[in-house]
């Protein structure tokens, strides 16, 4: 017999993460997923439409910084999410 896994089942194993005693990738939480989505807008639009994937791709990488640096699983992953809070507002003290 085949198993049949979910959509649901593989999200929650991929939250988990890997490797699984000190995880350092997981699959991608709803802020990660939503900053992807806005880099791919701004890949494949242009004008306004470049600009809001750009903004959303920001919003969406700051938050999941955000909430890695307050409740990463492990040193890693807050280290990780400091990281990118600091590129990202570098970058946008940069385009003042």
């Amino acid at each position: 017999m085949i198993a049949v896994t979910t959509i649901r089942e593989l999200w929650r194993r991929g939250q988990v993460g890997w490797p699984r005693r000190f995880p350092i990738a997981q699959f991608p939480n709803p802020p990660l997923l939503l900053a992807f989505a806005g880099w791919g807008l701004g890949a494949v639009a242009g004008g306004t439409a470049h600009d809001v994937g750009r903004a959303v791709f920001t919003i969406g990488l700051a938050l999941w910084a955000w909430l890695e640096t307050v409740s990463g699983v492990n040193w890693f992953r807050r280290l990780l999410g400091v990281a990118v809070l600091v590129l990202i507002v570098a970058g946008l003290a940069g385009d003042l």
